[in-house]
């Protein structure tokens, strides 16, 4: 997107601090700026629906008349489009607060600024938000159709569903150490679709089985493919806990890794920190016996559940993934980083890897090296794609290393 061709609303009660960055807008490249004094103002412009439309909005938190806070929620109620970027005289704890607010109400937040304004970190935001992008996971949902179970079971009966593959790098070296399963439905007239089309309807019927297993051998046929073409990486793979805890389970494994000549200590299973974190005997026996078979467990989604601390340190892991909240953009938002902090050293003295989840840029990939994280996942490595294209992905990973 051009940064020439967007039309800015700048919000800011005090004028010379509207002017000041009125005029760094100007040095950036911008075009079209309109400067607005307070918050009822700010509001009509960006929903009244007249031409120019305003495309980013920079609001000040203390706007008179009607605050910052109050214009999120109001633009949020007028579904305005437009990006929004909030600056503030409080705190970084504040300002974190404020933008996850904004994402609650579904408002196309860019970012917060402590004020005084640095220009470079403006420009650096307004750089990043503007490249183009995916759509919206919430704007691809919404235009999936709904598949009934019937249709799901069909799709599973015909091979339609394939695991997908997203590169684990160990951040010291940049070498390749493991691949994430990926759950896709190659499906004959929509094309590849992702779990939002057909997890809910397995879990409403509970039949995440029929999903689980049909990938867990997918999955570990593709290991055995890699293997024999010299590559020989480890595979993580998610699993459903009510699939784990099936009394044929162990069984089922050890013969799924005969047939396929894989090594237990190639396989890691992954599950939700909701998920593992129980105290039900059975199914911690059944972590224990994978552990001591030599399996791998990752403990997924870590940061988003209430975890029992006490409880982690019994659970038998070995690998914490953390969730993608508290890494994909954490080295410009200190109270986030100072969870993600608290996490890897967490895993660090629990002597267990910690996986970051949601590595979208360089300057997450090197926060995270300064911070000691074990291992990367994320788009600006790889993002998931089917076995068959992993080897030439790895050549040309191994070139830009």
């Amino acid at each position: 997107m051009d940064i020439a061709q967007l039309h800015f609303l700048v919000a800011e009660g005090e004028q010379s601090q509207r002017l000041a960055l009125a005029d760094v807008l100007v040095h950036l490249g911008v075009g079209h700026i309109t400067q607005v004094p307070d918050g009822h103002t700010a509001l009509r412009h960006l929903t009244s629906g007249l031409a120019p439309q305003v495309d980013v909005a920079i609001v000040d938190l203390a706007l008179p008349g009607m605050d910052g806070l109050e214009l999120i929620r109001r633009l949020a109620e007028q579904r305005c489009k437009a990006g929004i970027i909030v600056i503030g005289a409080q705190s970084s704890a504040v300002l974190i607060s404020v933008e996850t607010m904004a994402q609650a109400y579904g408002v196309n937040i860019w970012g917060t600024l402590a004020k005084p304004v640095a220009p470079a970190r403006l420009q650096s935001m307004i750089e990043h938000a503007a490249q183009p992008s995916a759509p919206r996971i919430s704007e691809v949902h919404s235009q999936l159709p709904q598949f009934s179970f019937a249709e799901v079971g069909q799709g599973l009966q015909d091979g339609q569903f394939d695991p997908y593959f997203q590169p684990k790098i160990e951040l010291e070296t940049g070498q390749v150490k493991g691949l994430e399963m990926f759950a896709r439905w190659r499906h004959p007239v929509f094309g590849v679709l992702g779990p939002a089309a057909f997890m809910q309807v397995l879990e409403q019927h509970k039949r995440i089985d029929f999903l689980d297993w049909t990938l867990i051998e997918k999955s570990v046929a593709a290991c055995r493919t890699l293997h024999d073409q010299g590559i020989p990486i480890s595979f993580s793979i998610n699993v459903d806990p009510s699939t784990l805890a099936h009394a044929q389970f162990m069984e089922q494994m050890a013969a799924c890794l005969e047939r396929h000549r894989i090594l237990p200590d190639y396989i890691t299973f992954e599950m939700t920190e909701s998920a593992v974190l129980t105290t039900e005997p059975h199914f911690i026996e059944r972590l224990l016996r994978l552990r001591m078979k030599g399996y791998g467990l990752a403990i997924d989604d870590y940061g988003t559940g209430r975890s029992n601390l006490q409880l982690l340190a019994r659970i038998p892991f070995s690998e914490l993934k953390i969730d993608r909240s508290f890494v994909d953009g954490a080295f410009k938002k200190p109270a986030i980083a100072t969870v993600l902090r608290s996490c890897l050293g967490l895993a660090r003295n629990l002597d267990r890897r910690s996986v970051a989840v949601g590595v979208e840029t360089k300057e997450d990939w090197d926060f995270l090296q300064g911070l000691g994280c074990t291992f990367a996942q994320g788009y600006y490595i790889g993002k998931p794609m089917p076995v068959e294209e992993f080897p030439d992905w790895l050549t040309d990973w191994r070139h830009f290393f």
